[in-house]
């Protein structure tokens, strides 16, 4: 494993982003809304296992016979947040991004699309019959392990997320800031600057680019 640890100074810099909450709207709240399941509502702003909550949701699923096709569907609909392509867009031209997220491949592509196709590393689902079966994790706590790999690279990393599952990246980073976060999870961190505007938070990571 790289070490987080280098003799030389960090130089270049990476940013790293969470997807659902900071530039999209929340994938599962979407299916709730468009199905009537509240109990989807529940993600990673409450529970801070995420297997814990994977294993609930697929249980929710196959209760109610939701398919692959059906999310797909919902996913279809959904656009970023207002503002999120124009800010993603200006940070792309100051450095590098990638997106961190405990989404899945199949769920993130049409998103993606829409964002202009940034790096995302991220999770993939198992389907089998137009339904979702399981889950693959592309490693245990990947945010904070990419950080890490990173900064064993020599990049100076500044990250932003908004939830308990972003907590470790953003712990991990030279600069991590909460954006659009719940008041729980600010309060928990309080040791994390907490923004709610893409452009406050482009002038903060302006600040720790320089």
């Amino acid at each position: 494993m790289l070490s987080a640890v280098t003799d030389e100074p960090r130089t270049q810099s990476i940013v790293c982003l969470d997807l659902e909450g900071v530039l999209v709207p929340e994938i599962w709240i979407a299916v709730a809304e468009r199905t009537g399941i509240e109990a989807l509502r529940r993600t990673t702003r409450e529970e801070p296992d995420y297997d814990v909550l994977m294993r609930y949701r697929l249980d929710l699923l196959a209760e109610h016979g939701l398919t692959m096709s059906l999310i797909a569907e919902v996913i279809g609909g959904l656009e970023p947040l207002p503002g999120a392509a124009a800010f993603l867009d200006a940070l792309r031209d100051r450095t590098q991004v990638v997106i961190l997220s405990d989404t899945f491949e199949q769920f993130a592509a049409p998103l993606m699309r829409q964002l202009g196709r940034p790096a995302i590393w991220c999770h993939r689902l198992e389907v089998a019959d137009d339904r979702i079966v399981g889950y693959q994790l592309r490693m245990q706590d990947p945010k904070r392990q990419a950080v890490q790999a990173l900064q064993g690279l020599n990049y100076r990393v500044v990250a932003a997320g908004d939830s308990y599952n972003d907590t470790t990246m953003l712990l991990a980073a030279d600069a991590g800031f909460l954006f659009h976060s719940p008041a729980n999870v600010r309060a928990e961190f309080p040791q994390l600057p907490a923004l709610d505007d893409y452009d406050e938070l482009l002038a903060a990571i302006d600040a720790e680019l320089r």
